[in-house]
């Protein structure tokens, strides 16, 4: 098979850059943005926290990093981590008061972040989900919110059912999103979306109560505001913000051939949010409706897109149906005469005779102009000068191995 012109597979990386293993002269390499701090899941399985504009290489998907991409998003919980603190209510219903503080072990285990920061939780066992540990936070009536929180069990608790409420604190008609989470003796992410909350509401609150186990372990709560949960987002003592990543400008007009090529990209979405969200080659940053090659993901629920323009001419904009947060990897080639498309190893679509586009200088995150970001977890990117044969295409976009099949899927092999 050739060798691509632009190979980025997650690897290396220092402030403000991503580096591309080829070309190795270092003109593939992005440049990165970040205006704020922020979290990933290491090669050692540990949340850590990374200084403002360090990319981050996040293994919470296996072995091998993801290049994750998010955009801005807040949590609202002044004290994520922090369950003594009187913003944290406990009712004496729900929550044995008499153990710990007010019903909080503070620090008593090794938390997902790899200290000893993890807090316990003591129930009184009783059915009433507003009758234990909860916290308000700020809201707006008709907006969106997402819940995320890690638990786990200890002894005899293993097994046992925790329940978190999320719903509205007063004003407007009822509405909440309960869930009752079986505790394992391993620390487990649990994400709850989404709550609209009713004209009319004023704020929401997460409650925390259980009729089954007399304790859990929690750390790490956090509500934002969107319809998908994001990287863990500490706080302490106030909300804080995580800014959006920005990744883009590799390669130049030598890297890429306005004639023929192949982008492939092995990549997932962090959901299905309702943005487009682009990786594309693209021309002169001028006008979004200039020179391109693009695959993205777009308004419609688990549909992956292909794009061309030419000019202020669009070639062909396709979608196809896919599980957008499974990993996959997708394939455009382009040519005058035949641009075809392909997922996981199928070619799903053909274009004949289009006009190509020309300026082509640069791999981006975005768009042309900088918008539709793209916000997931991508593995690798590959970009050929040469328009590959169909058998190149299929064996580049295959999974290699039935493993690496289940582990892009997201599978479990028992």
């Amino acid at each position: 098979m050739a060798i691509p012109s632009l190979a980025m597979i997650p690897s290396g990386y220092k402030d403000g850059k991503v580096y591309s293993v080829l070309p190795s002269n270092g003109d593939g390499d992005f440049t990165f943005s970040r205006g704020s701090s922020a979290t990933r899941v290491n090669k050692d399985g540990l949340i850590e926290v990374l200084a403002f504009d360090i990319p981050r290489l996040d293994y919470s998907d296996g072995s091998c990093p993801s290049l994750l991409l998010e955009g801005q998003s807040t949590n609202l919980l002044p004290y994520s981590n922090e369950f003594t603190n009187a913003a944290w209510s406990k009712s004496s219903t729900g929550i044995n008061t008499s153990v710990g503080t007010n019903g909080i072990n503070e620090n008593i285990a090794i938390s997902p972040d790899g200290t000893q920061n993890a807090d316990r939780v003591n129930f009184n066992l009783q059915s009433d989900l507003d009758s234990g540990m909860f916290d308000i936070f700020a809201a707006s009536q008709n907006n969106t919110y997402s819940t995320s929180v890690y638990l786990k069990g200890e002894g005899s608790n293993i097994g046992k059912k925790v329940s978190i409420r999320v719903k509205r604190s007063s004003g407007g008609a009822f509405t909440s999103v309960d869930t009752d989470y079986t505790l394992t003796n391993e620390w487990v992410r649990l994400e709850i979306y989404p709550l609209t909350l009713p004209s009319g509401a004023t704020n929401g609150i997460i409650a925390f109560s259980s009729s089954e186990a007399t304790s859990c372990l929690i750390y790490g709560a956090q509500i934002e505001e969107q319809s998908h949960s994001t990287s863990y987002i500490p706080t302490n003592g106030a909300v804080a913000t995580r800014l959006a990543d920005e990744c883009n400008s590799a390669g130049n007009a030598s890297t890429f051939n306005d004639s023929e090529g192949v982008l492939m990209v092995e990549t997932s979405a962090l959901a299905n949010d309702g943005t487009f969200r682009t990786i594309a080659i693209n021309g002169t940053p001028t006008n979004v409706n200039e020179d391109r090659i693009q695959i993205y993901f777009r308004t419609d629920a688990n549909i992956i897109n292909f794009g061309m323009e030419s000019g202020d001419s669009a070639q062909f904009f396709l979608q196809f149906p896919l599980d957008v947060k499974s990993n996959n990897k997708l394939a455009l080639k382009y040519s005058a005469s035949s641009c075809s498309f392909w997922i996981n190893g199928f070619e799903v679509g053909e274009e004949l005779n289009k006009v190509m586009p020309t300026g082509l200088s640069r791999l981006d995150f975005n768009l042309q102009n900088g918008g539709d970001n793209f916000y997931g977890k991508t593995k690798q990117v590959q970009y050929f000068n040469t328009a590959l044969t169909d058998i190149e295409i299929e064996e580049l976009s295959s999974w290699s191995s039935f493993l690496e099949m289940a582990e892009g899927q997201q599978y479990k092999i028992k």
